[in-house]
């Protein structure tokens, strides 16, 4: 895991999505330490909750019957279902200089200073150092089957499970999963607390939750709040439809319950978006049905299988929509298909529009990923794709993700005239270029200026496809755009990206 220290100070001028757990292996957080040892509180009698207040909004309207808001009352479920909830420790080790300080990953931004400079990255003999984390987690079996998150185990030589009741354990991680965030402990106790189970799908915006957790340390915190956002993509490679929520959620929640007022677990606190590393009203929790069909996973054959379609996806933007004649900017545009992938057996071309999978219909980009999560391989879906202006059913077997895509086989590319307009200047890839880039067709792109440069355009692109059909000569280009009314979409190779890009040209 990151250090999210250092993350915060890099990017202070930035939202920077942070991990929760406080000093997790790889990088501890460990700016807040809490001496459990010299403060201890005496026990005091629990106060009986009153009667939830009725809250009256002003009506909308003259004479428009007046709502009734009922504030939740936690303390049934903090009472019983927190006596579930854990404190987990970690302790693994990184490497250390002789010369004292860690050793940097030389992806961090300050590795290349520090290495010239001086500083924690220095030469000489290393030293394996201990390093502490934390975090929580609940149990889900009496005969103590724990979840948690992967990255609060990440790299553990040692776990131990604290519980309620200040007994401790010695834990063994059965299986962890990155791709999911989620891993499955085992501790060798009977008889113990669970938690209910509730369906993350049935979860409604607006709806208040309550978290449990260990945060900086400070054990059975109870923080509440709503949810925000249900099926939320956060563009960091992941595929899970997070639970968006305002519940206090900081460093040492992660794996934590979040629990609904029925006081059933709906997911696992996982991960916030913050400037400084502390709560700042955005987190996300993993969906517990997800969570469930890994840990099912994982206890039956201690790792768990994901399903692969292979794709690259973008969102539907309004130039998008313009450019393919859709009624509406929906759906998941395809950039890219793997070949031999699961996607190209269905049917599936670079400018389809994946509009929904078993009659689900796709909003966003990250509706796909997320709809798929919950698949196994093998798995038959039906797609539902806009292209040339019509709908196609298409039927795909999803692939495990395991599975290397197969290379794309190198073609030559015929010869390409000079011209073009949206402000390009194209010309074709000479034999070396394509060979290097194994790109078959295309036209690269000299010099972007107009409306082209202003989309995001740059020297150097390889343009491959105008509105979804591909172009292999000028003329191509300029019967596509002649076409057009409001925006062309083109789709572009960067390296090895392939990213749509909108134009405007009315």
């Amino acid at each position: 895991m990151q250090n999210e220290g250092a993350v915060n100070a890099i990017t202070a001028k930035r939202l920077t999505l942070a991990l929760c757990a406080a000093g997790v292996i790889g990088g501890a957080v460990g700016a807040i330490t809490v001496n459990h040892n010299n403060a201890t509180a005496q026990s005091a009698p629990v106060a009986v909750a009153p009667a939830p207040v009725p809250v009256t909004p002003p009506a909308l309207a003259a004479g428009a019957p007046a709502a009734t808001v009922t504030l939740p009352d936690f303390t049934r479920i903090a009472a019983q279902n927190g006596k579930a909830v854990v404190n987990i420790r970690v302790v693994g080790s990184t490497k250390t200089s002789a010369r004292g300080g860690p050793q940097m990953d030389p992806n961090d931004p300050l590795y290349e200073f520090f290495r010239r400079f001086g500083g924690p990255q220095q030469r000489g003999p290393q030293n394996d150092a201990p390093v502490f984390g934390a975090g929580s987690g609940f149990i889900v079996s009496p005969d103590g089957v724990i979840l948690t998150n992967a990255h609060v185990v990440q790299g553990a030589s040692e776990v131990t499970v604290k519980l309620h009741d200040r007994r401790e354990y010695r834990a063994k991680v059965l299986g962890s999963d990155p791709a999911t965030d989620v891993a499955v402990l085992k501790i060798d106790a009977k008889n113990l607390p669970v938690v209910p189970m509730g369906n993350s799908r049935s979860l409604l915006v607006g709806e208040w939750v309550l978290a449990i957790g260990s945060p900086y340390g400070l054990e059975s915190t109870v923080t509440a709040g709503v949810v925000s956002a249900t099926g939320r993509n956060l563009q960091n490679d992941s595929n899970v439809p997070f639970i968006q929520t305002d519940v206090a959620v900081n460093p040492g929640n992660s794996g934590g319950p979040l629990f609904n007022t029925r006081g059933e677990v709906v997911g696992i606190n996982s991960q916030i978006y913050s400037q400084t590393g502390g709560y700042q009203g955005l987190s996300f929790a993993i969906p517990i049905n997800l969570a469930v069909r890994v840990k099912d996973q994982i206890v039956a054959t201690g790792k768990a299988q994901h399903v692969k379609l292979g794709v690259s996806i973008q969102d539907v933007n309004q130039g998008f929509a313009d450019s393919f004649n859709l009624a509406s900017p929906e759906g998941a545009l395809v950039a890219n298909v793997e070949r031999g992938s699961a996607a190209e057996r269905a049917g599936l071309k670079s400018g389809d529009v994946v509009r929904t999978v078993n009659g689900q219909p796709i909003i966003g980009s990250g509706d796909l990923p997320g709809m798929l999560a919950m698949s196994k391989p093998g798995d038959k879906v039906a797609l539902d794709v806009w292209r040339d202006g019509k709908t196609v059913r298409l039927n795909a077997t999803l692939a495990d993700a395991s599975e290397k895509p197969a290379r794309a086989p190198r073609e030559e590319m015929a010869a390409l005239q000079q011209g073009a307009k949206l402000g390009l200047s194209l010309r074709p890839l000479e034999p070396i270029e394509r060979r290097e880039t194994g790109i078959s067709s295309g036209l690269v792109i000299e010099d972007a200026g107009g409306p082209a440069i202003a989309a995001g355009v740059m020297p150097g692109d390889v343009l491959l496809s105008v509105n979804g059909k591909p172009v292999s000569t000028v003329e191509q280009v300029r019967e596509m755009v002649s076409k057009s009314t409001k925006s062309v979409a083109l789709l572009i190779q960067r390296g090895s990206d392939r990213i749509f890009i909108p134009v405007r040209i009315g």
